[in-house]
């Protein structure tokens, strides 16, 4: 799978997939665009929703509408994220105490399992730029 992101203007990118998928990256602030971060936090509250998705309609039903929230701590004049936090919003009443712990567990143990974005934070792993020589 090729992904490209192409710049368009002075701080304005534009992301692709190879289905014709688009989102706009600019820098912190940027009107209409996603921070490079804010992909980042993005990209691990849908996986996580992508991941759970069909433990949580099984139980709550087959067209329960959820969302997944995040955020992430930062510090000060720093240039990486010391955290994120994922947090589901997700209707629940129909369920009892007990089912909404196997629930939660069952939830959790996918996404540590599953989620590609989240095992490779926890992971940590190398990347590498390339640039041309001539």
């Amino acid at each position: 799978m090729t992904l490209e992101v192409q710049r368009e203007g002075k701080h304005s990118f534009v992301g692709r997939n190879e289905r014709g998928a688009e989102v706009r990256v600019g820098r912190a602030g940027a009107e209409g665009a996603f921070s490079p971060s804010e992909l980042l936090q993005i990209a691990t509250a849908g996986c996580s929703a992508v991941t759970a998705e069909e433990l949580i309609t099984r139980r709550v039903g087959e067209d329960s509408k959820f969302r997944v929230e995040v955020s992430a701590d930062r510090r000060e004049g720093a240039s990486e994220l010391d955290a994120v936090r994922v947090a589901f919003d997700v209707d629940v009443s129909g369920l009892d105490e007990k089912q909404r712990a196997a629930l939660a567990g069952a939830v959790d143990r996918a996404i540590e399992r599953l989620c590609t974005v989240r095992r490779t934070l926890t992971k940590g792993i190398p990347v590498t730029e390339s640039f041309p020589k001539e």
